[in-house]
């Protein structure tokens, strides 16, 4: 399987992987805006956009799958899934990437007793269920979860609708495989052993992925930073592209040196 990428621009390598039930398109003027400075290569995740789909299961997979395409020596900026598989891939192969820029983003999605600031299983189950009855209803009602209160959450909705029809609706399988990462995966007992720099980005309002567990992530990752944007939900760089843009640039200027 060689899953499908995209280019843009020219210089220090930035691979960018969008999160469940997205496209590579969802980065669109975010993406043009980095490759003003940087050499941009978007992957589409297994059965996401263009790239196909043939059962692969295991997060470990999944990042397999993305090193393959990925150039190397490069920074990897994920957002939510897309982030649990970019630090996979950093934990994987410790030499072939230079640092991982997390948005919206968790070691884990889903509550424990030592982790209270993520989501509850419950909401990932319903979502699981909905799959098998319309997996196209169920996206919908994602999208619109991610932007719940965010500001300029309807333009902002609008807005990735849009750009999601440019390419093809993700495969079933894979959106059932994506969903089980999100609610199985754990990376925290992982993280001290990465031996990259990580730079976090939240938005104060998301109920996916919590700024709160910025805080819990000190214990693992101590000299990781975090910025959290103040007004955005799930999807920062959307609802803020010039806050996110430019903490995107110092974070990049930092682990460049």
């Amino acid at each position: 399987m060689s899953l499908s990428t995209e280019t843009r621009g020219q210089g220090r390598e930035l691979v960018m992987l969008h999160g469940w039930g997205m496209n590579s398109a969802v980065w669109s003027d975010f993406a043009d805006r980095l490759a003003v400075d940087y050499r941009v290569t978007l992957i589409d995740l297994p059965g996401h956009g263009n790239s196909p789909f043939d059962g692969e299961l295991g997060l470990v997979t999944w990042a397999r799958a993305c090193l393959e395409v990925a150039p190397e020596q490069a920074v990897w900026l994920g957002w939510s899934l897309g982030s649990m598989v970019a630090l996979q891939a950093a934990l994987m192969e410790r030499a072939l990437i230079n640092g991982i820029l997390i948005v919206a983003g968790m070691p884990r999605f889903v509550q424990a007793e030592t982790w209270p600031d993520a989501m509850p299983p419950q909401t990932l189950d319903l979502f699981s269920q909905a799959l098998v009855d319309d997996h196209k209803k169920t996206l919908e009602r994602f999208l619109a979860l991610q932007m719940l209160g965010s500001d300029q959450a309807v333009e902002t909705l609008k807005k990735v609708k849009s750009c999601l029809q440019e390419r093809p609706d993700p495969i079933p399988d894979a959106l059932e495989e994506g969903l089980a990462l999100l609610k199985t995966c754990d990376l925290r007992e992982q993280l001290p052993t990465l031996n990259c720099p990580t730079r976090w980005l939240y938005g104060d309002r998301d109920t996916l992925a919590p700024s709160a567990a910025s805080a819990v992530l000190q214990q693992w990752l101590p000299e990781a930073t975090t910025h959290i944007v103040r007004g955005a939900a799930h999807t920062p760089f959307l609802s803020h592209p010039e806050e996110s843009h430019q903490w995107v640039k110092r974070s990049l200027e930092s682990i460049h040196g």
